[in-house]
């Protein structure tokens, strides 16, 4: 058992109050270790560690390419220890292996591209008058709470302390308290830095205490969050209260739109990695399957074949699905699949999976329904499970209804050889990412990344992060 610690401040510390959690390997429900359980007092510390570090002289005059130095020192740290993260990241998650290290390689490119980035925000200068100069320049925001999910740890964790780090920024991360490994883990990284200690501060606890202490300190200044709607909504409101801006990535129910002239092999592969990835626990998931109505029996019995050739088991044996994080977790799945059973068919799937030496466990088998309403809760909801919904249409028009009838807009793939049919689609589809005869595009660490509607607002990855961590500043010089 590991008996982890927070770090703040560049030290290693218990919870002032000493209490502890367990978290458990979703493969067989095995307790893994404890984390201290943080507290109001113990986010306090960070926050005031993080604050006086970023006020300070020695923070100050760190020059933004030596930041970037620091970044890319991170990334080739996550690489040497690529074996190590990747076996942590299963553990802690459940997914298969193979997909772990996608994840720990994702990680170090992100970091890697903020050390790229971090001598580069440049402001600009704006013509006014004769005799005035007048410019304008990007200052970091102060000190940045992170709030992580626990479905993709090490990549959320990356993508925005990076960005935030790049800029002159301090952090206080919040880890999930189901999954905090490989966050503590780059906290290792970064006390191996010569970054000054308050830079890059970790706490670790439940979301409504821990969390929610974070969002919010009056001392904070902005707020990047990823999780579910519900809590986005409690964190604006604690950011409302001090007037600070927040980042949040929330929730997804993105459709793959296939019509009859794809590149069926390629949709078939796509459309069933899009949902089995991470077992489903992926807010990009492509949950919705909407397929051209003359072509819709067909695909849907290439996707069946596909469906079943599928093996779940523990995340170390590398199979193509893990399992489902958590008995609650698990039950929510299960409960929606019992419900489509009443309201439409199960293609296939839908059942739990025993795995001998893991019964514990919570496997579910990479599930496809059919003939359920578009209004439907089923279709409607994040399941966050390995659970396909599938519907038809008859023209564009009702494609695009169809793929903009829900309250989310985070991701949306289009399965077509016609491009002016493609750019057609993508030109009134309400969702953040648009993908045509792909998925993700390989991570898309350089590609910004966030929704519409419901899915939340603000953007990460790319270079256009980089303005959540800065504020604008405008300043006129009167020569004449």
């Amino acid at each position: 058992m590991k008996e982890l610690k927070m770090y703040i401040n560049g030290n290693w510390v218990k919870s002032k109050n000493g209490q502890t959690i367990s978290f458990y390997n979703p493969a067989d429900q095995s307790v893994i270790g404890t984390i201290p359980r943080g507290l109001k007092e113990d986010v306090d510390e960070a926050v005031q560690a993080a604050l006086l570090t970023f006020e300070s002289e020695e923070w100050r005059v760190f020059k933004p390419h030596e930041r970037g130095y620091i970044l890319q020192e991170i990334a080739n740290k996550i690489r040497q220890h690529r074996d190590e993260l990747a076996e942590l990241e299963t553990a802690d998650v459940g997914k298969p292996l193979s997909q772990a290290y996608a994840d720990v390689e994702a990680a170090a490119r992100y970091f890697e591209f903020y050390a790229g980035a971090a001598d580069k925000m440049m402001g600009e200068t704006i013509p006014i008058e004769d005799g005035v100069l007048d410019f304008t320049v990007r200052e970091p925001i102060g000190v940045t709470a992170h709030i992580i999910p626990w479905n993709y740890p090490i990549q959320i964790t990356s993508r925005s302390t990076a960005a935030a780090i790049a800029t002159g920024n301090t952090v206080v991360l919040k880890t999930a308290e189901d999954t905090p490994l490989t966050a503590l883990k780059i906290a290792e990284f970064f006390e191996e830095t010569i970054l000054p200690k308050g830079v890059f501060n970790v706490v670790t606890g439940y979301g409504h205490e821990a969390g929610q202490a974070l969002s919010s300190h009056p001392k904070v200044n902005h707020i990047t969050f990823t999780g579910s709607v519900e809590t986005g909504k409690i964190i604006m409101k604690s950011a409302a209260e001090n007037v600070v801006p927040v980042t949040l990535e929330l929730g997804g129910k993105s459709p793959n739109i296939v019509f009859s002239d794809c590149d069926e092999t390629k949709t078939v592969e796509w459309v069933t990695k899009s949902i089995i990835q991470n077992a489903g626990q992926t807010c990009s998931a492509g949950s919705r399957l909407l397929v051209e109505a003359t072509y819709k029996e067909h695909f849907v019995s290439l996707l069946k074949e596909c469906f079943e050739k599928l093996e779940v088991g523990p995340g170390k044996t590398d199979t193509d699905l893990g399992p489902i994080l958590s008995k609650n977790q698990f039950e929510r799945v299960i409960a929606f699949v019992e419900q489509a059973e009443k309201e439409g068919k199960i293609v296939t799937g839908g059942k739990r999976v025993e795995i001998a030496g893991f019964e514990n466990g919570y496997y579910v088998r990479p599930t496809i329904i059919d003939r359920v309403s578009p209004d439907s809760s089923i279709a409607q909801e994040e399941i966050f499970g390995p659970v396909l919904s599938v519907f038809s249409f008859e023209s564009e028009e009702e494609a695009i209804r169809l793929a903009n009838g829900t309250d989310y807009g985070l991701v949306t793939g289009i399965w077509t050889q016609d491009i002016g049919k493609a750019h057609r689609l993508a030109d009134r589809i309400r969702s953040g990412q648009v993908f045509i005869n792909n998925y993700g595009a390989g991570g898309g660490i350089q590609m910004p990344f966030g929704g519409y509607k419901k899915s939340g607002f603000g953007r990460e990855k790319g270079l256009v992060a980089l303005k959540n961590y800065t504020q604008l500043k405008n300043v006129a010089i009167k020569y004449r």
